[in-house]
């Protein structure tokens, strides 16, 4: 019996992995849970999987909590390091994070430190920190919970890591990939919000509509698999079916297919190395029919690009690129900026910061700062 902790568990991902902690609860104990604001779902989550702990980063919430649940003996942690905390704790074996944001980083960098398994759906946390992130780790220690990182995962098993030639991360391309580009400027927030394939948070499906999912997908395969930029390549492939490749060094091109449904990689990550029944959707090519493919538009999707030179470049620009993103997003969503701006925005603030080529720890999160509030700024005069 492995005890879990979900950070996030009231997001997309979280809800995935507890019905997989559900249908496996001989090999799983949920034995911490946290949420940024939907204490209701939360409540839920507590009244049927009683965890020990939950974490709060709004102290508000916990008089909420405590009142519906008033002789529970959870233990609510709350505070700004709640999530760093909650993972700490001497019974945790498996940490899901599924937070979304930079909010991941400590939590990540506390789990691993701790020796303690890291399925990982929060990719900004290699994005900001690949670099000491990495260097924490034990083999296998982090398992890719993303679709596309658990596919490469999964593929690299019919080989050496001495034997990849690249890998091929899979998009479906969003819901604009074949949208007249002069029209982009003009899509709402309720348009973006409409996946094609997934039903994901909102955050998360603004930065697929952009392509930006994918640049920080680059960025977060260069560190889990140790790969030069040349050898990670971009694919359009709407229907979502491959999840990834991987080319080996003989020609040989080894990919994950399924249907598209994220229990699939939360329940590998949380059995590896075993695999374990799983109810899913049947596999059938032939109710499928067609798969086709794309070379990705860089100019029509600039994001894609700045994900390459942040990859490349590395530094603090993955943190730059991480943070302006989410203000941009957000900006987008509440109808401050548009479509086609999103990304033009996270340009500026990656132009115009002051690169730092080997930061630590706290040159990356003064990084994290400086980008919020320099685009906030830019965001400001520009509302007024």
């Amino acid at each position: 019996m492995k005890n879990i902790v979900i950070l996030g568990s009231t997001g997309s991902i979280g809800k995935n992995t507890l019905e997989v902690a559900r249908n496996l609860k001989d090999k799983f104990r949920v034995i911490g849970l946290s949420s940024n604001s939907r204490w209701e779902l939360l409540s839920d989550q507590i009244e049927e999987f009683k965890p020990t702990y939950i974490a709060l980063n709004d102290s508000k919430l916990v008089e909420k909590i405590k009142g519906r649940f008033p002789n529970n003996n959870v233990k609510v942690i709350t505070g700004s390091n709640c999530l760093e905390e909650i993972v700490q704790k001497k019974e945790v074996d498996i940490v899901v994070s599924a937070v979304v944001g930079a909010v991941g980083l400590p939590a990540a960098i506390a789990t691993l430190q701790q020796g303690k398994i890291l399925a990982l759906a929060n990719k900004e946390s290699l994005v900001m920190a690949g670099h000491i992130v990495m260097s924490l780790a034990k083999k296998n220690q982090i398992l890719p919970v993303d679709s596309e990182h658990s596919a490469i995962f999964q593929s690299l098993q019919s080989g050496k890591p001495g034997e990849i030639k690249r890998v091929i991360i899979t998009a479906s391309g969003g819901p604009f990939y074949d949208y007249p580009r002069e029209k982009l400027c003009d899509v709402s927030p309720a348009q973006a919000l409409k996946h094609p394939t997934w039903q994901m948070g909102q955050k998360i499906t603004i930065d697929s509509a952009t392509l930006m999912n994918k640049a920080l997908e680059i960025i977060e395969a260069k560190w889990l698999f140790d790969l030069k930029i040349e050898q990670i390549d971009v694919v359009i492939h709407p229907q979502s079916i491959i999840h990834s490749m991987v080319e080996f060094c003989d020609g040989s091109v080894i990919a994950q297919m399924g249907m598209p449904d994220m229990k699939v990689p939360i329940q590998y990550a949380l059995t590896y190395p075993e695999r374990k029944a799983l109810s899913v959707k049947s596999f059938d090519l032939s109710s499928i029919g067609n798969l086709t493919f794309k070379k990705p538009d860089m100019e029509k999707f600039p994001a894609l690009k700045l994900g390459y030179q942040a990859a490349r470049e590395g530094g603090t620009i993955g943190a730059i690129l991480n943070a302006a993103n989410e203000v941009a997003v957000q900006a987008f969503l509440d109808g401050h900026i548009r479509f086609t701006e999103i990304v033009s925005y996270v340009e500026k603030m990656v132009n115009d910061h002051h690169f730092i080529k080997n930061p630590c720890l706290e040159d990356v999160l003064a990084a994290d700062i400086w980008a919020r509030q320099e685009i906030k700024n830019a965001l400001f005069k520009r509302i007024n």
